[in-house]
């Protein structure tokens, strides 16, 4: 969530991990998470509120995925600064916390509401990098427990930092404009269904988890390209990967594996990494089994195809120069027949990103390196380092096709352009 803030850029699940500086990033979302935490830890309750409703709000908070937005690394719970970057300029996560003068303490319940239905603060048009395109759909009832949460997190007197957008976009009045001709009600579904769990994980999905604002393609002017529901975005260097049913099941999920994912940051097709690094350990690992599960169900539909299998014999004959690579400078972690190392490093094999028809996030992920991740429990997998310095454009490109060809069941059709592009953003 953000009053006025902007969306993570965007999410992607591998084995390898490109930073971002569009949102806290991986190395940051311990921190984040444990100033969050600490906010509802020692927070004063609301006089006269419930201890219910702080309680159902804070887990609604969660799952809307607030910290992203409003907490950074090093700052106050809630206190905004996050800098998150977009085609339009640098927004700033801003203060959400009980504040009079910084924050929303001065906002009633209704002003709260309706900075969430309609982009619309008590003081200002909204931009839609804060994602009220999709918690428009929230209910009133959660919007209230929300608000309660937040008015019981300690105030923080952190001013909020000025947008830094081009012209003609830092023109807020514009704004009432684009919310007429884009602002709907209800979201288009990727997939089908109508069970219990499949209607609950539409509202987990659309509206409080918000996925379509990265996921969704966008037109000219920002706006979510209705016709293909988180059909998968292009964002800057990196992608958001498709999460239509057709587009999981082609890299191996079922509902079962997404569940894990959700819960846990890893699951057999790999880790989370990057944007979607945070926001399982700001949100979805809190989630309950019960709305994992709802979650889950939705994106696959209530009839979720089946998992597209691997090509039993691949053939890497011609990629021999890129075999050769990936034994000299990757079997030592994910080993040699790409099956990965227990707390070291997830497997190639059927990895999600590997098998995507995309490349950029896997060039990305060699370019750049993975920090160490540590996730829910005890797991954790060591860090990568980047191969930008060590490896020319030709040969990460032959290295990512043999990635593909022998692990994704993806064409070997990089060449060095793209490498050199991706490189150079």
């Amino acid at each position: 969530m953000a009053a006025d803030g902007a969306q993570a850029a965007a999410s992607s699940v591998s084995s390898p991990a490109s930073p971002s500086s569009a949102s806290a990033g991986a190395a940051d979302a311990g921190n984040v998470a444990n100033a969050a935490n600490a906010a509802g830890a020692s927070s004063t309750q609301a006089k006269g509120v419930p201890s219910e409703l702080i309680t159902r709000g804070k887990y609604l908070a969660r799952a809307a995925d607030c910290a992203a937005c409003h907490t950074s690394a090093q700052g106050a719970p809630f206190a905004g600064g996050v800098p998150l970057k977009s085609p339009f300029g640098t927004f700033y996560g801003t203060n959400i916390t009980p504040d009079k003068t910084n924050g929303i303490g001065g906002w009633t319940a209704d002003d709260f509401y309706r900075a969430l239905h309609d982009g619309v603060a008590p003081d200002k048009t909204l931009y839609p990098a804060m994602p009220y395109t999709s918690y428009r759909q929230m209910t009133r009832a959660d919007s209230d427990a929300i608000y309660a949460y937040l008015m019981s997190v300690k105030p923080a007197a952190v001013p909020n930092r000025k947008h830094d957008l081009s012209f003609p976009y830092n023109m807020r009045f514009a704004m009432r404009a684009w919310n007429w001709m884009f602002l709907k009600d209800t979201l288009p579904d990727a997939s089908k269904g109508q069970s219990a769990d499949w209607l609950r994980g539409r509202y987990l999905a659309n509206a409080l988890g918000h996925c379509a604002e990265c996921h969704t393609p966008r037109g000219t002017f920002g706006q979510l390209d209705k016709a293909k529901p988180l059909g998968g975005a292009a964002l800057a260097r990196i992608a958001a990967p498709d999460l239509t049913p057709e587009a999981l099941a082609a890299r191996g999920w079922t509902v079962k594996d997404l569940q894990t994912f959700f819960g846990t940051g890893i699951a057999p097709q790999g880790s989370a990494f990057g944007e979607m690094y945070p926001v399982v350990h700001l949100s979805t690992q809190y989630l309950t089994p019960d709305d994992l599960h709802a979650l889950s169900t939705y994106l696959l539909g209530d009839a979720p195809p089946a998992p597209k299998p691997l090509p039993q014999t691949p053939d890497t004959s011609q990629l021999m120069a890129g075999r050769n690579r990936y034994l000299a400078v990757c079997a030592g972690c994910h080993a040699a027949d790409g099956t990965g190392k227990p707390h070291v490093a997830v497997s190639m094999l059927g990895n999600s990103t590997v098998r995507q028809k995309d490349p950029r996030n896997l060039i990305i992920a060699i370019l750049d390196g993975v920090e160490a991740q540590k996730f829910p429990g005890l797991e954790a997998m060591q860090a990568m380092p980047g191969f930008d310095k060590r490896l020319t454009d030709a040969q990460i490109s032959e290295l990512t096709n043999y990635l593909r060809v022998a692990y994704g069941g993806q064409a070997g059709d990089v060449n060095s352009e793209i490498v050199k592009q991706l490189r150079q953003k």
